[in-house]
């Protein structure tokens, strides 16, 4: 594993310590390649995924394979929240998973786009 890996790692640690999805209130987790980025629901309390979307779930494939990589996350942001309101989930928790989050970035631009959607954390 590189030094960035393992820092990621280590913060992600830290992270996961204080943030807990619950069925009230699960966790939306975010996980990014140097390609794509996921966006899952998760219900730790019985480790069940709830809803998950990606750059590569058929529905979204074709119509992010040629964008820029921060609209494909604002388009996996809408997706999730959606896929979320559908199962009538409207809070969850953010958990950026260890990714540094600033709003020009794909990790910020995804959750403002999940925000705007309907999507409260």
């Amino acid at each position: 594993m590189s030094i960035k890996s393992e820092q990621r790692e280590r913060r992600k640690n830290r992270i996961r310590q204080r943030v807990i999805g619950t069925a009230e209130r699960p966790r939306l987790s975010v996980f990014r390649s140097a390609k794509h980025i996921y966006a899952q629901v998760i219900n730790d309390e019985t480790g069940q995924t709830l809803v998950h979307v990606g750059t590569l779930t058929p529905s979204l494939r074709d119509a992010v394979k040629e964008d820029p990589k921060r609209d494909a996350a604002r388009k996996v942001g809408e997706a999730v929240a959606k896929a979320c309101l559908e199962q009538n989930i409207t809070k969850v928790v953010f958990d950026r998973n260890g990714y540094v989050y600033q709003q020009n970035n794909r990790v910020g631009v995804l959750a403002d786009a999940a925000r705007k959607a309907g999507l409260n954390f």
